[in-house]
């Protein structure tokens, strides 16, 4: 267990040092090349479209070669991203790069199944203690990821961001070295006999709990995250401003899962969930306060706190409530409508904001947190009624 779970800890923190860059870069480099500045985002909208349809085949992959598989087709994927990117950039082509993050697309879906992976490799109550650690090590991506980016921005200057991009091919190279050594049981096979109905397991409450509170912690985050360099760059704020914004975001987003997995065990859930969901209205009202430096570093600090209690918090209530036989299915069917509420937030992001303006934009959001709360509460009055 413990061989495992290091493994996926430095594939995860290495492979993951890609995000908090296509976060920083992906509009800023569509800005760069797109035909209209309304379509600065659309790359990155095309990434979390990608992301959804992804998410189902990787999980059946996963499920019919084992983990192992899917992790390295994401990692071919976002060195294939990787080159596109550059050559779109050189060349100033918009549809390079959309392509390009279509393929980063199929590597974000595949790096959301780690944490599904340290629920396989840990036993009884380490589960949701294993989970946590394993979306911990995006802290480490957060600091490595942003030093990449400013490091090899400038690198095939007056072309901008083309050697990040380039440095993609060789993140993904060495995050696979972890993952070849993984040793993970596949999931056993799902027969008729034992098969239950789809339609059965999420009509189960706790599981369409999970999925509805997941789905809407992420939307949040990537609806509120996706325009913010955009954002900071109107009110006259700098690059290396907005990269470390970013940078302190996603710090926020991972730091906490190093007690967030004890805080499951102490507290239990649907607890965590929603004081998640407290933070991620608190991280909007500082948002809506005003557009100093200082709101955007308070928002988006707020904003990955409470992503981290609500989606570790949905993952850890789904691990507890499905059979490891049905694993693949609904698993993958979870990670397809995060991607779904992200790919739907982040096109809205994009035109909400040029539309708006950034205080208005953040009062769109209210529905994000209000809704699962509503859920979550429904929920918990149901459990109170049946004991």
């Amino acid at each position: 267990m413990i061989r495992n779970l290091v493994l996926l800890f430095a594939g995860n923190a290495v492979l993951g040092a890609q995000m908090p860059m296509l976060i920083i870069m992906g509009g800023l480099a569509g800005a760069y090349v797109a035909p209209v500045p309304s379509l600065a985002t659309f790359t990155i909208s095309l990434q979390m479209l990608s992301a959804m349809v992804t998410a189902t085949p990787i999980s059946l992959l996963m499920g019919r070669f084992g983990r192992r598989a899917g992790f390295l087709g994401g990692a071919a994927c976002a060195m294939a991203g990787g080159w596109l990117g550059a050559v779109a950039l050189f060349e100033r082509d918009f549809i390079y790069l959309c392509l390009a993050h279509v393929c980063f697309g199929a590597m974000q879906s595949s790096l959301w199944y780690f944490r599904f992976a340290a629920a396989d490799a840990a036993h009884g109550p380490w589960k949701p203690k294993a989970i946590a650690i394993i979306t911990g090590s995006g802290l480490i991506a957060a600091l490595l990821g942003p030093e990449i980016l400013i490091h090899t921005r400038d690198h095939f200057f007056p072309v901008p961001f083309a050697g990040a991009y380039a440095s993609i091919v060789v993140i993904c190279l060495v995050g696979c070295l972890p993952v070849l050594f993984l040793d993970l049981a596949k999931p056993p096979p799902r027969s008729r006999a034992t098969a239950q109905p789809l339609g059965r397991i999420l009509g189960s409450p706790p599981v369409l709990t999970a999925i509805v509170c997941a789905a809407a912690a992420h939307a949040m985050m990537v609806f509120v995250m996706t325009p913010t360099a955009l954002a900071m760059a109107d009110c006259g704020l700098s690059t290396d401003q907005s990269a470390d914004v970013v940078r302190w975001h996603v710090v926020a987003m991972f730091g906490p899962s190093f007690f967030t997995g004890s805080l499951i065990a102490r507290w239990g859930s649907r607890r965590v969930i929603a004081i998640g969901l407290v933070l991620l209205a608190a991280a909007a009202m500082v948002a809506w306060s005003g557009v100093a430096l200082e709101n955007f570093y308070l928002a988006l600090v707020l904003l990955g706190v409470g992503w981290n209690f609500g989606f570790i918090g949905s993952t850890s209530l789904l691990a507890e409530h499905v059979r490891p036989e049905d694993q693949s299915r609904v698993q993958g069917l979870n990670e397809t409508f995060i991607a779904l509420g992200a790919a739907v937030a982040s096109f809205a992001s994009g035109a909400l904001t040029v539309t708006l303006g950034w205080s208005t934009f953040i009062l769109t959001s209210i529905p994000l947190f209000v809704i699962p709360a509503l859920w979550l509460a429904r929920s918990a009055l149901a459990r109170r009624h049946a004991s």
